[in-house]
Formats: C-alpha cells, sequence, structure tokens
C-alpha cells in the first residue's frame, strides 16, 4: 500500500483525521506550555522598569477612558523599519505592569510605546487640545475639555489599591501615600522627597499643561512622558540565556 494510499483513508475518515488533528495540537501545546513550568519567570527583570505613579496610572486610565489605544499602538515590532521609525523594539517587561496591556493592533496614528520625552509637555497640550495645530493631516479629535476638568485623586488610593491586588508591586505605603503623591508630582514646589523614595529618581515632576489646577490633561500628559522612558537602552543587553 503506497502512501498516497494511506493517506487517502485518513482524508476519507473523518474520524481519524479529527483523532489525528487533536493528537498533533496536544503534542504541539505540549511542546510550548511544559517548559513555561519550569521557568520562575517569563518575563525578564530589566533595570528601570517600575510601576506607574498614582498621577499617570490615573493618565493612563483617562487614555483607555477615551479610546485612544484604538488608534495607538504601544508595541514596536523586531522589524527594522519600525526600530528606525519608532526606536528600540519593546520589551515584555514594559508592559508587565499595564493592565490591560495597550500593544493594540491598529495604528491610524503612530506607535505611542517611546513618545515619553520625545516632545515638549507644551505640544502634547496643543496636540490634545488642537491636534491641526501641529499636525496639520491629523485627524485626531480634540481633547482640550481635559484642560478644564480638575481632578484631586480623591479615588486614587483605591486605583493604585486595585492594581495592587492583581500583582502589581505596589507596598502599603504606596497606596497610603498615593493621593499625596498624585499631588506632588504635578507641583515643583512640593516636597517629592516620599514620591522619589517610593518610585525612584525616573518620575517627571512638573505643572504638565501649565495651569494652576490639577487638572485631567496633566494626568494624561504625564502619562505619555513616561512612555518608553523607563529603560536605558544605551546600557541594555538582553538576557542571551532566555
Amino acid at each position: 500500500m503506497s502512501f498516497f494510499t494511506k493517506h487517502k483513508i485518513v482524508e476519507t475518515n473523518a474520524t481519524l483525521l479529527l483523532a489525528l488533528s487533536l493528537g498533533v495540537v496536544t503534542i504541539g501545546g505540549i511542546v510550548e506550555i511544559v517548559p513555561l513550568f519550569y521557568l520562575e519567570n517569563t518575563i525578564e527583570d530589566v533595570e528601570g522598569i517600575r510601576p506607574y505613579t498614582p498621577l499617570e496610572l490615573t493618565g493612563r486610565d483617562i487614555y483607555i477612558r477615551e479610546g485612544c489605544y484604538l488608534c495607538h499602538s504601544q508595541m514596536i515590532r523586531p522589524l527594522r523599519d519600525e526600530v528606525e521609525r519608532y526606536g528600540p523594539y519593546s520589551l515584555a517587561a514594559e508592559s508587565q505592569y499595564d493592565h490591560p496591556f495597550q500593544w493594540g493592533s491598529k495604528r491610524t496614528g503612530p506607535d505611542l510605546a517611546r513618545v515619553g520625552g520625545r516632545y515638549s509637555d507644551e505640544w502634547h497640550v496643543n496636540h490634545l487640545t488642537d491636534p491641526r495645530s501641529v499636525v496639520p493631516v491629523s485627524i485626531m479629535p480634540t481633547y482640550g475639555f481635559m484642560s478644564d476638568k480638575v481632578i484631586d485623586g480623591k479615588y486614587v488610593a483605591d486605583l493604585v489599591q486595585t492594581h495592587k491586588y492583581v500583582g502589581v508591586p505596589y507596598t502599603d505605603e504606596m497606596v497610603a501615600k498615593a493621593q499625596a503623591d498624585f499631588a506632588a508630582q504635578a507641583d515643583p514646589d512640593a516636597d517629592t522627597d516620599g514620591l522619589f523614595e517610593r518610585y525612584g529618581d525616573n518620575v517627571n515632576v512638573r505643572n504638565f499643561d501649565g495651569q494652576p489646577e490639577l487638572t485631567e490633561m496633566d494626568a494624561l500628559v504625564a502619562y505619555l512622558q513616561v512612555l518608553g522612558t523607563m529603560v536605558d537602552f544605551s546600557t541594555f543587553e538582553p538576557d542571551a540565556s532566555r
């Protein structure tokens, strides 16, 4: 009996074809899944990665609320054209504290994984208020109303606590001081020693939107300005053992 004759038996017998297909999928799944049980952590630890500050976390919630992720991805793929346009390819560790992650699958606008520090705060405020004023061909909606929405961080401790529940390594002190850290980050005259002690030196502290009140615009710009800035890619070397 030739090979093709045997293959015909499989093709003409639906039950046998289903059983063999299931067997192949099962073996493939085992080969992919079993090794993961022998790894202590599937995400490489990368120096510099930290949880978001309360203000950045609030800005991230606003970013999600306004649907920014529908047009802007936060995932630079390891392809030459992407790296040359947007910067170093994204690391898994950079998204380990994102619930949910913001990788996205559509780019009506540019990828934002490394937008932090690329533009000034004033540019971001102008872009969000009137996108066409800085990018004439932009089709992005206007978000100037956020400059008028004052926020006080009344419930930001609950937000931090919620992320702690799902595994983000916020400490009890971070939760207890969340509202104070929230206000301090947007006030260059505030006592920020505690903020830096809890979140490290890589925290932007300033009045992000230039207004005396702390607004949603402050929070969103604070979030945008931290994206892609936690890892020093001039010194970063991937773990070759992974």
